[in-house]
Parts: structure tokens; sequence; C-alpha cells
């Protein structure tokens, strides 16, 4: 195995130290983006246009999704009506979801959702075999992906709701989605990483190619 250096525990406190001021000014710099980000323009959305369908099959409005929140995080998993596949990026981030109740968000007055454009009938195939317990509805018959500039990708949405009007304030796609994930924010604490070919690691550490490496949780 070709491993950094192997130094004294002082020498290692040294190393670390120098690395914690690098990553103080990360930290600093993630807290003005937030700033930033709450603070983008939004765009108000008719919440009367679209009727989704709840866990439970029954009819929702964009309002209903808040459950009586003030904020929304959305989750558009990438599943379409008859899709034969399963989304193997979107698949292994919903297992980073493992509570039904959210107390912390809730505190917050926020709620996250999955939504995918696949009816029920067929979300729940996956919820089962899976046993995924995070609320998902179906947007399906409506043109919430479309109106959200989705195009059949995943990302986040982010609503604010002030009474009865709903506004979009953020919307991320790709390695912004990485925020949300448990296990690639571990990964990228240890030696190895994430062990993807894209990562800066030192000559002979593992590689895959980006995502490869990744299985359906009942695939391994």
């Amino acid at each position: 195995m070709n491993r950094p250096e192997v130094v004294s525990q002082q020498e290692w406190q040294a190393a670390r130290d120098a690395l914690l001021v690098k990553e103080k000014e990360y930290t600093r710099a993630l807290d003005a983006l937030a700033a930033e980000r709450r603070r983008l323009p939004m765009v108000k959305l008719d919440a009367g246009k679209y009727t989704f369908t709840a866990p439970d099959g029954s009819a929702a409005s964009l309002t209903d999704l808040f459950d009586g929140q003030q904020q929304l995080v959305i989750y558009h998993f990438m599943l379409e009506p008859g899709q034969d596949s399963i989304c193997g990026g979107c698949a292994t981030l919903t297992d980073n979801f493992d509570s039904r109740s959210q107390p912390h968000l809730a505190a917050r007055h926020t709620r996250l959702i999955l939504m995918a454009r696949a009816p029920q009938s067929e979300i729940d195939v996956l919820r089962e075999r899976f046993g995924w317990l995070l609320p998902w509805y179906s947007s399906y018959g409506t043109t919430f992906n479309d109106d959200m500039g989705l195009n059949g990708l995943f990302g986040i949405s982010v609503l604010l709701r002030d009474g009865s009007e709903v506004f979009r304030s953020y919307f991320t796609t790709g390695r912004g989605v990485d925020r949300l994930r448990l296990d690639f924010n571990l990964l990228d604490l240890t030696p190895y990483g994430r062990q993807e070919q894209w990562e800066d690691s030192p000559d002979g550490w593992p590689q895959d190619p980006t995502m490869m490496w990744l299985r359906l949780r009942d695939e391994y």
C-alpha cells in the first residue's frame, strides 16, 4: 500500500492544525454562500395549477406538500412512468433518508419529500422493495417537472410557503446534491475517499470510474 508518510503524533498534529486552517476558511466560504442563497430572488408558483398524488393515494395540492410547514425541500427522483430501470444514484441517495418523521427539520418549519413523475403504483414497488419511509409524492399527469426545468434529470427544489402563496427559492442538481448524502460526506473524511477516478489521491490508491461502484442496496 502506497500510504502517506507515517509520522509522530506531534508531527501529525501540526499537519492536522495546518489543514484545519483551510477547513475553517472553507466553512466560512460555505456560510457566505448560504447567506447569498437566503437572499436569492424567488419565483411565485401557481398553487392551484397542480394536483399531486400523496403516498396514501389521495390527491394533494402544492400547499398540501408542505404538511403545514413553511419550507419544503423536494428531491426529484428520476422515475418516469413505465420506466423499467432504477436510477442507482437516486436510489442510493434515498438510502440516506431512513425516517418518516423529521423532528429537527420540523422544528425549523421545514419538510423533506421525494417526488417522481411515475404514478404511485410504480413508486409503491420501489418503496416496498427498499423499505423507504420518506414521504414520496407523484407528479404524474402534471407539468410540475417540466415547469421546474428538470428535463428528465434529478435535482433538489426548495419552496417557501407564505400563507396560500408558494415560491420557488432554490434549485440544484449534479454535485450540488452531494450535500444530502451522508455516505459521500463520510467517505470524503477517509484516507481512500470515494475511491473514484476524478479524485486527487495518492498514487496506487483504489479508484473506480465515477459512481460505477454503487449498487442497489439489495444487490451488494
